[in-house]
C-alpha cells in the first residue's frame, strides 16, 4: 500500500463505554427540544429471492419538505456555494466528539431510532474517497455499538449532504428474524480469496469479510479495512486516482463484512435507493410507490439503480 493511501492515523477522543449513553441522553433532549424531527412510518415485508425485505411507508414527509425548502432558501441567500447544516452543526443533535478528525451527530430527520451521523469536523467533499480516519471513526462507533455503517458517495448513491459523513445504524433493522433482511443473501456469499460476491444479487457487487475481534482496537481495525475497501473498489473495476472515483456507489459495513455497490441512478419510478435499500430496507413516500415496488420486486429496483452484471 502506498504512503498516499496509508495517511496518519487520527487521535480518538471517545471514552470507551459511554456512546451508546450519549445518544440516549442527546436524543432525549432533542426531542424535548424540537431539535430531532423523527419521521414516523409503517411497514410490511416483500419478499423476493429468499429476502423478507422490509419497506417503510413514510405517513407524514410534511416536516421534512418544509424543513428542506428552509435549507434551500438559506442557501440561496448564502455567500457560499451550498448551505452545510454540518459547519456549524444544530448544538442540540451533538452526541459525542470521536476523534481529532470526527464527531458524531444525531441525523435530525430519522426514520430509523437512534440513527447516527459520522461527521468530519473539516470539510470534505461526500463524493471523496474514504481513508484511514473514516474507517477509525467507523469502528470507534462500531465497538460501542453493534450496527450497521454505510456510506452514501455521491449524489446518485443517496446522499444528501456535500459534507462528508458516514451514518449508523443500531442492529437489528427489523423487529423479528434476522438482524437485517440481507442476512441470508450474506451467508451465501461465495468468496475467491479476499472478495465474495452474492449469488442472488443481480448486479455489480463486492463483498469482504471483517473480523469482529477487530472492535477491541479501531486503529487497527482501521488499517485492514481499508485494505478491505481497496480490495472491493479493484473487485468491482475501478481504480484509485484523482480524490473521488469516476462515479457514485453505496458501502455498507458491520462488524462481520463489508459490502460495495456501485450506481448507476438514484432512484427507480422515483423510488429513491440509498445504502440501506441494499441492506434490505427500502423506503417509499405512498401506496402508489408500495405498488410499484410490489409489482417489479424490491431487487430488481435494486438493479435498475445500481450496474447490471455482465
Amino acid at each position: 500500500m502506498s504512503e498516499e493511501k496509508l495517511s496518519s492515523h487520527g487521535t480518538l477522543r471517545l471514552e470507551s463505554g459511554t456512546l451508546w449513553a450519549k445518544v440516549i441522553e442527546r436524543t432525549e433532549h432533542a426531542l424535548q427540544g424540537g431539535a430531532l424531527l423523527s419521521i414516523p412510518t409503517e411497514f410490511e415485508f416483500v419478499e423476493q429471492e429468499g429476502i423478507r425485505f422490509l419497506v417503510r411507508i413514510l405517513s407524514n414527509l410534511v416536516r421534512k419538505d418544509e424543513a428542506k425548502q428552509k435549507q434551500d432558501k438559506q442557501a440561496a441567500s448564502s455567500s457560499s456555494k451550498d448551505f452545510n447544516p454540518f459547519l456549524p452543526y444544530e448544538e442540540d443533535l451533538f452526541v459525542a466528539d470521536i476523534s481529532d478528525t470526527h464527531l458524531c451527530l444525531l441525523n435530525k430527520f430519522n426514520v430509523v431510532d437512534h440513527h447516527l451521523l459520522i461527521v468530519t469536523r473539516a470539510f470534505e467533499e461526500q463524493e471523496n474517497w474514504l481513508n484511514l480516519q473514516d474507517f477509525e471513526a467507523m469502528w470507534a462507533c462500531l465497538a460501542e455499538i453493534d450496527g450497521l455503517a454505510f456510506y452514501n458517495g455521491g449524489k446518485m448513491a443517496g446522499a444528501s449532504q456535500r459534507h462528508k459523513h458516514l451514518q449508523l445504524v443500531p442492529l437489528p433493522l427489523v423487529p423479528e428474524g434476522y438482524k437485517m433482511p440481507i442476512e441470508p443473501a450474506i451467508a451465501s456469499a461465495k468468496f475467491e480469496g479476499a472478495v465474495g460476491i452474492i449469488p442472488s444479487f443481480p448486479f455489480v457487487h463486492a463483498i469482504a469479510q471483517l473480523d469482529p475481534l477487530w472492535v477491541q482496537s479501531p486503529l487497527q481495525a482501521a488499517e485492514a479495512t481499508l485494505e478491505c475497501y481497496y480490495n472491493l473498489l479493484h473487485a468491482v473495476g475501478w481504480q484509485w486516482e484523482g480524490n473521488k472515483p469516476a462515479g457514485a456507489y453505496n458501502l455498507l459495513a458491520t462488524r462481520e463484512w463489508m459490502l460495495l455497490v456501485p450506481r448507476s441512478q438514484e432512484d427507480f419510478e422515483s423510488i429513491p435507493v440509498n445504502s440501506l435499500g441494499f441492506a434490505g430496507a427500502l423506503l417509499v413516500r405512498n401506496n402508489e410507490q408500495m405498488r410499484v415496488l410490489k409489482d417489479c420486486g424490491p431487487l430488481t429496483v435494486l438493479s435498475r439503480v445500481a450496474q447490471p452484471q455482465i
